[in-house]
C-alpha cells in the first residue's frame, strides 16, 4: 500500500529549546548523508530502511527530507532508484535546487563507502529524531504549563497522549523467525504437559466454561455482552474474583469501571464472598452475625490483587497508560471494562460513533497483544432481541450494539442469557429453573462454541457452576472440587463447605434403603463415598 511521501508542511510551535538551553537539536547529519548514498547506490537495501524510518520526518536537514520523500515516490511508484532518477523526480517536483541542486545529490553516493551497515546508521537516524520529538513535545508541555488557563488534566492526558504517538508510530515491533517462535512454542507445550489440570490460561472459576476455553488467553480480547439487568457486571466481578482468589494461580486483575463507583463494586464483591445479600449491606441493616460474617471473611478479599479505577468517560489513551503502569509495577495479569460503549475514542473530529467503537476495539485487541494479558470487555446488545420471541430471544453476534467491528476484533464473544429475565422460570420438561443463567460462546477463534449453564443467585451477586447438573442436564461426576462452596455424596446429604470443616446435614435421600427396594441379593453397593 503506498504510502504518502509529502513532507508535512502543517503549522508547529517554534521549537525554542536551542535557544533556552543553549545547544543545538540531536542529529546525525553524517549518518543521514551514508543512509541516502547507500541507498541510492544499492536499492535492495531500501527494504531494510523503511523498517526503521518510516517518515522522512525523521531526517533532521530539509534538503534530506525531500530526498527521502522523492526515493520513497520512486519505490511506491516501482520505479528504479539511483542518484540520477532522485534528481530527475526532484527537479519534476520543483525541489531540486531547495536540496542543493543535482551536485548534493551526487555527493551523497559518492561519499559512501559501503552500505554494510545501513541498518545500524538507520537506527541512529531515529534515535535522534525521537529525542528531538521529545525535547518538542516536553517544550509545548513547558509552554502550556505556564498558562494561567491550561486545565491541568487536559495537559497531563495531552503529553500522554504525545508520548504514546511517538511510541506508536516509531517503536514497533518488528518480525520473528519461525525458529525462534517455535521454541518458545515447544517450551510452552512442554510446561503445559507437565501440569496436572488442563488450563493455560487463567481460570474463570467455571467449570464447564474453563472445560472449554482452556483458562482466558494471553492476548486475548473476550466480548461479553448482554441486555440491561441480565447481570454483566455480577458476572465480571465473580470473573474478578475467582482470578484474584484463586489458591493456585492467583492473578492480578484490573476492573475499569464507567458505570458505577468503587463504593458500589467493593458492595457487591463483599456481598458475593460474604454470602450476605447486597440489599442489607447497601442498607446497612445487618443482623449482629451478618456482621461477623463480614469482619470473618472480608480479609480474603482485601488481600486479593484488584485494582479497581472508576474514572468515568475514560478514553484508550488513559486506559493503555494505566495498564502499562499496572503491568510493570504489579504484573498485571488481566484486564476487565465495564463496559466498552461507554468509552472515549481519540480526540479526531468528524467521525461517528460507529467508527469510533470500531476503533477502540482494534486498540482494545492492540493493548492485550502488548501487554500479553487477556482483556475481556462488556458490551450492550441493541434492541433487535426484544423483538424476537421464545428460544429466539438467546442473543446473537448481530446484536451486538453499535459496531460490526467488535466481533470481528475479539477472538471470543459470550452472551449472558437467563430464562428469568423474558418471566420463563420453568424447562420444557416444567422442572424449576431458578437463576438458571446461560453463558452462549458464539465465537471462539481458538477452540469450540457452546453454551454452558451456570446458576446466578443475584441477591448475592454470586455465579456458581449448577450445583447437580453439568450444560447437558445429566448428573456431573466432577463436583468435588476443593474451591466450590457446595459439595455432595450420596447417603450423606450435601456438605456445606465453611473455614474450618465440613457441616453434614441431614437429606431424606439419607432414609433411602437399597435392601427394601432392590431386595437382599442386589449386589448394588451405595456404601462408599461417591462424589458428584
Amino acid at each position: 500500500m503506498a504510502v504518502s511521501t509529502k513532507l508535512n508542511t502543517r503549522t508547529k510551535k517554534a521549537d525554542l529549546s536551542p535557544m533556552l538551553y543553549g545547544k543545538s537539536a540531536p542529529q546525525a547529519s553524517d549518518l543521514e548523508s551514508a543512509v541516502l548514498g547507500a541507498i541510492m547506490l544499492e536499492p535492495q537495501k531500501l527494504a531494510e530502511c523503511l523498517e526503521i524510518i518510516q517518515s522522512p520526518e525523521c531526517f533532521y536537514s530539509d534538503a534530506n527530507q525531500r530526498i527521502y520523500a522523492s526515493i520513497r515516490r520512486l519505490f511506491d511508484n516501482g520505479s528504479r532508484i539511483d542518484f540520477l532518477t532522485v534528481t530527475e523526480d526532484l527537479r519534476r517536483n520543483s525541489e531540486l535546487e531547495m536540496v542543493g541542486g543535482s551536485y548534493y545529490v551526487t555527493s551523497l553516493t559518492r561519499d559512501v563507502v559501503s552500505s554494510a551497515h545501513i541498518e545500524e546508521h538507520a537506527r541512529i537516524v531515529m534515535q535522534k529524531y525521537i529525542m528531538r520529538e521529545l525535547i518538542r513535545m516536553s517544550g509545548d508541555v513547558i509552554s502550556d504549563a505556564y498558562e494561567d488557563s491550561t486545565d491541568v488534566f487536559d495537559l497531563l492526558d495531552k503529553a500522554e497522549t504525545n508520548l504514546y504517538e511517538i511510541t506508536d508510530k516509531h517503536l514497533r515491533k518488528n518480525f520473528s523467525s519461525i525458529s525462534s517462535i517455535l521454541s518458545r512454542t515447544m517450551t510452552e507445550i512442554e510446561t503445559q504437559a507437565q501440569k496436572k489440570d488442563d488450563f493455560t490460561g487463567i481460570p474463570s472459576g467455571f467449570k464447564a466454561l474453563d472445560k472449554i476455553t482452556s483458562g482466558w488467553q494471553k492476548t486475548d480480547l473476550i466480548i461479553l455482552a448482554a441486555r440491561p439487568a441480565v447481570g454483566k457486571t455480577a458476572f465480571a466481578l465473580n470473573l474478578v474474583m475467582n482470578a484474584a482468589m484463586n489458591k493456585e494461580k492467583p492473578t492480578g486483575v484490573a476492573f475499569f469501571s464507567l458505570e458505577m463507583s468503587a463504593g458500589q463494586l467493593v458492595k457487591r464483591m463483599l456481598s458475593a464472598v460474604t454470602e450476605v445479600p447486597l440489599e442489607k449491606i447497601s442498607k446497612g441493616q445487618l443482623a449482629d452475625h451478618e456482621i461477623v460474617q463480614i469482619h470473618q471473611r472480608m480479609p480474603r478479599l482485601g488481600s486479593a490483587n484488584i485494582f479497581i479505577d472508576d474514572q468515568a468517560a475514560l478514553n484508550i489513551f488513559e486506559l493503555r497508560a494505566k495498564c502499562r503502569r499496572l503491568k510493570q509495577k504489579y504484573g498485571l495479569g488481566m484486564v476487565i471494562i465495564d463496559y466498552l460503549q461507554l468509552m472515549q475514542g481519540s480526540n479526531d473530529k468528524g467521525g461517528n460513533r460507529e467508527q469510533e467503537i470500531s476503533k477502540i476495539s482494534r486498540d482494545l485487541k492492540g493493548l492485550a497483544k502488548e501487554l500479553e494479558i487477556p482483556i475481556i470487555a462488556l458490551s450492550q446488545l441493541n434492541r433487535g432481541v426484544e423483538n424476537r420471541t421464545g428460544a429466539a430471544k438467546l442473543p446473537q453476534l448481530s446484536d451486538l450494539r453499535e459496531s460490526g467491528a467488535i466481533e470481528q476484533d475479539a477472538d471470543m464473544v459470550m452472551f449472558l442469557y437467563r430464562p428469568e429475565y423474558y418471566g420463563v422460570d420453568k424447562n420444557p420438561e416444567g422442572e424449576p429453573i431458578p437463576g438458571e443463567t446461560w453463558i452462549n460462546i458464539a465465537k471462539h477463534r481458538n477452540g469450540t462454541t457452546d453454551v454452558v449453564k451456570v446458576k446466578a443467585n443475584l441477591a448475592f451477586q454470586k455465579f456458581e457452576d449448577m450445583p447437580d447438573v453439568n450444560n447437558f442436564g445429566t448428573p456431573s461426576p466432577n463436583m468435588q472440587d476443593p474451591s466450590a462452596g457446595i459439595k455432595g455424596t450420596y447417603g450423606e446429604g450435601p456438605r456445606l463447605s465453611i473455614d474450618d470443616g465440613y457441616a453434614k446435614l441431614k437429606s431424606k435421600a439419607s432414609d433411602f434403603n437399597v435392601d427394601d427396594e432392590f431386595g437382599k441379593s442386589s449386589s448394588t453397593d451405595f456404601s462408599g463415598d461417591v462424589p458428584f
